[in-house]
C-alpha cells in the first residue's frame, strides 16, 4: 500500500477523531499540538492499517497529528469506515512499533553551500560555528513526506535555532540543501523553489527513481546531521555520479 502525507486539518469540535475530508477520504487526528505522542500514535493507526489492510482503503497519508485514510466510496460506507477504524483504535495501545531506522546525512554547512547560516546566527545572537554544533546534535524524527517526492519534514530542531522562513522565496533552491523553517528542518531533494533558510548541503541524494525505495528516508526513521569539509563534500558527490 503506497502512502503519502498532507498537512494538519482543523478537528472537529465535538472531540470526535474523525473528520470527512471529502466523499473519499476521512481524516483520523490525534490532536492538534505536534508532538512526539501525537507522532507515536499516528505511526501506530499506520502500522495496524498496513499490517492488517482494510479492503477499500485505497491510500493512507500520514502528517504531524493526523492520518488521511482515502477509500473506495463503491466498497465502503464512511460510517462503515469509521466503524472499522475505531477498532483498531482500541488496539492502538498494543502496538509495539519496531525501533526506528537512524540515518547519518554529512552535510557541509555554511558559504555558497549555506547562504543563511551567517544571518540566521546573528539573529539569534551566536556564531556560524554554534548554529553548525547545534544542528548537529540533535536527533530528528521524520514526520512526513510532502512538498516534493522525498521532501522529509524534519521534528527535533533545537529550539534556538528555530527561525521562520524567508519573506521572500528563492526562485530555485540547489538540490541537497538543508533548511531551517519555523521549528522544521528539511532537505531538498530537487532544485525548486523555496523559502527555507539555508544553513548547508548534502551530496547525498534524498529521492532517486533507479532505487528500489526512491525516498532515502520514511516516516518514523531518525536523522543525524553530520558535518564535512568541502572537499568530503566533492569526494562524496563524485562517487554519487
Amino acid at each position: 500500500m503506497l502512502y503519502t502525507s498532507v498537512g494538519m486539518l482543523t478537528p472537529m469540535a465535538d472531540g470526535t477523531p474523525f473528520q470527512s475530508a471529502s466523499d473519499q477520504s476521512l481524516l483520523v487526528y490525534f490532536g492538534q499540538e505536534i508532538t512526539p505522542e501525537a507522532h507515536q500514535r499516528v505511526m501506530k493507526l499506520l502500522w495496524l492499517l498496513q499490517s492488517k489492510p482494510v479492503t477499500g482503503i485505497r491510500n493512507l497519508h500520514p502528517a504531524y497529528t493526523s492520518l488521511l485514510v482515502e477509500f473506495d466510496a463503491l466498497t465502503l460506507q464512511q460510517d462503515e469506515l469509521e466503524a472499522i477504524l475505531r477498532l483498531y483504535l482500541d488496539r492502538i495501545e498494543e502496538v509495539r512499533l519496531p525501533e526506528p531506522r537512524l540515518l547519518e546525512i554529512p552535510v557541509c554547512y555554511g558559504g555558497h553551500f549555506g547562504p543563511d547560516l551567517d544571518d540566521l546566527s546573528s539573529m539569534h545572537g551566536i556564531t556560524a560555528s554554534q548554529a553548525i554544533e547545534l544542528h548537529a546534535s540533535a536527533v530528528y524524527v521524520v514526520f512526513f513526506l510532502g512538498f516534493v517526492p522525498g521532501f522529509a519534514y524534519l521534528g527535533g530542531l533545537p529550539k534556538a535555532l528555530a527561525t521562520p522562513r524567508l519573506t521572500n522565496p528563492r526562485r530555485s533552491v540547489p538540490a541537497g540543501s538543508v533548511g531551517i523553517a519555523g521549528d522544521q528542518a528539511g532537505v531538498y531533494p530537487f532544485a525548486t523553489p523555496g523559502g527555507w533558510r539555508l544553513i548547508g548541503r548534502t551530496p547525498v541524494a534524498m529521492f532517486r527513481p533507479d532505487r528500489s525505495d526512491m525516498n532515502l528516508l520514511s516516516v518514523g526513521d531518525r536523522v543525524r546531521f553530520v558535518p564535512i569539509s568541502r572537499e568530503q563534500f566533492a569526494a562524496l558527490e563524485k562517487m554519487r555520479t
